[in-house]
């Protein structure tokens, strides 16, 4: 067996910033096993046995006996049929299950490589990486473009999901308390929510890129202004085969054909006009909410984006 196979690649970033996209494009590789947000607050217990109690949470050498054991089970398609059985509220549950115990199930007996697709995951990638070796994919999208989905979706965020996790705030997060604090009761500013997620997520990643040279980070725009090209030096980097029907798939996933917005039950979909996607926000927002953003996010977004991404 390749011994390549054991380790796992993580693709993360920001809710919303593609991370789908890009970890289904990767598992179009039969060798590949695509697993979704373990840390997902919400996530399948059959999945990962241990409960996650925060959004983004942050795993390290000073907590990882709560996760570790469930981690390598999930990365050995250990898969907890019971657990899950007990948690079985719908049909739509039971046939979440099905489709989770084949993948542990094909997994083990191809020797697939795990893909851990997980945005929830990007406070923790460093410990993923040392502790199992994780080759690491960060997704970057453009502030202004998360934001417009957050609101188009009507999705806020409770910081207190950060600011209740001491170790998080102790090694990231403690320069940005006063501003979760100002604005954790205020559910209904989406816009100001949204932007200083993105900033706190991205200056964490700013600071990754100088301590881990070798994760992978990508931009979003990047991507889906050249699928082709760019999913096939992803492929590349990560050691992944990129044949004639995985470079079909990629193309039918992101060709011009495809509806340029998706439905909002649909936002799932990885099928998409990738290029006519990249300034949706444009359409979305009003001018005055682009400043807003722009303003908002400015002492961080420059490590990715230039003046002119936001014209």
């Amino acid at each position: 067996m390749d011994l390549n196979n054991k380790i796992p690649i993580l693709v993360t970033g920001i809710h919303r910033s593609g991370t789908t996209w890009v970890g289904k494009m990767l598992a179009i590789d039969p060798a590949i096993a695509y697993i979704s947000e373990p840390l997902n607050v919400l996530h399948r217990r059959g999945v990962l046995r241990v409960p996650i109690s925060h959004w983004y949470p942050y795993i390290c050498d000073d907590n990882q006996f709560e996760f570790l054991d469930s981690l390598e089970d999930l990365l050995a398609y250990k898969y907890n049929t019971w657990l899950e059985i007990k948690s079985l509220r719908s049909l739509k549950d039971f046939l979440r299950m099905l489709r989770d115990w084949r993948t542990f199930r094909t997994g083990k007996r191809e020797h697939q490589k795990p893909l851990l697709k997980d945005p929830f995951a990007v406070f923790s990638a460093e410990w993923f990486a040392r502790n199992f070796k994780s080759r690491v994919v960060i997704i970057v999208r453009h502030p202004a473009a998360v934001v417009s989905s957050f609101l188009r979706l009507n999705w806020d965020f409770n910081f207190s999901d950060l600011l209740g996790q001491p170790l998080l705030m102790r090694d990231w997060l403690e320069p940005y308390r006063k501003d979760m604090e100002e604005i954790s009761g205020d559910s209904a500013d989406i816009l100001v929510q949204g932007s200083l997620l993105w900033r706190m997520v991205y200056q964490v990643v700013a600071a990754l890129r100088e301590r881990h040279p070798e994760f992978i980070i990508l931009r979003h725009e990047d991507l889906s202004m050249d699928p082709i090209n760019g999913y096939k030096g992803l492929y590349t980097t990560l050691g992944l085969r990129y044949s004639e029907s995985v470079r079909e798939e990629i193309n039918k996933s992101s060709s011009g054909e495809n509806p340029s917005e998706l439905p909002v039950k649909a936002i799932h979909s990885v099928r998409l006009a990738s290029q006519a996607n990249i300034k949706n926000w444009q359409r979305r927002l009003s001018s005055l909410e682009i400043e807003r953003i722009y303003e908002l996010t400015m002492d961080v977004s420059p490590e990715y984006y230039s003046e002119g991404d936001w014209e």
